[in-house]
């Protein structure tokens, strides 16, 4: 049986490693480079994990002895099993994360493959708000945030890709703080929450948000 170990931005590392390593094979023909970028690869990819079994580690650096585009994907496909996807969730539970939101829209759970995500979220154009699901700490954690769309392109906080962002503003209630009291965060994100899935690499700026807002 295979146990999952791989988590999505840990997969998207080893998917643009071996893509890098892809185009140096095509681009370089000096063996003591790709020597070099072989080891590099292999390393990079074992860095994204903080522990590994011994069988885990040899599976995963079998890329550096990868050649042909078939045998990249081969590879790919066979850590496919491994992945771990997000912990099961319900639309109950969801809801519970909002309770002050009656009318919360909900996301489409039965279209989501769940192995390919890292945070769950989706955007409520009537409202004009994102919200995003992530398990922190050993809880889902919900925030709900208004956004406004900048129309132009940057480097989104959460996988640090350059694509169309939008300005989303969460409300946050400092510590002594009075009943009516609120302060906000605001940060810039990706609109494409599908695409910032496939694109992050490291969950660090994400949790550090996400802990930022929910104190």
């Amino acid at each position: 049986m295979n146990t999952p170990f791989i988590r999505n931005h840990q997969f998207n590392v080893i998917k643009k490693q071996t893509e890098f390593l892809q185009k140096t094979l095509r681009s370089v023909a000096d063996q003591s480079v790709l020597k070099t970028v072989r080891y590099r690869t292999a390393v990079n990819i074992i860095e994204a994990f903080p522990s590994l079994t011994t069988e885990q580690e040899r599976m995963l650096e079998q890329v550096s002895g990868l050649e042909t585009a078939h045998e990249f994907q081969s590879y790919l496909y066979a850590l496919e099993p491994y992945l771990e996807p997000f912990p099961p969730i319900t639309l109950k539970q969801i809801q519970k994360l909002f309770p002050k939101n009656k009318k919360l829209k909900m996301p489409d759970l039965q279209s989501i493959d769940f192995r390919y995500v890292t945070y769950l979220s989706w955007v409520d154009i009537a409202t004009n708000k994102l919200f995003i699901v992530y398990p922190f700490e050993g809880q889902f954690i919900g925030i709900e945030g208004r956004i406004t769309p900048t129309h132009k392109k940057g480097y989104c906080m959460f996988c640090n890709r350059h694509q169309e962002l939008a300005f989303i503003t969460v409300k946050t209630k400092p510590a002594n703080a009075l009943p009516d009291q609120y302060s906000s965060i605001g940060q810039y994100v990706c609109i494409d929450g599908h695409a910032c899935n496939q694109s992050i690499t490291n969950t660090t700026s994400l949790e550090k948000f996400i802990d930022s807002v929910r104190k």
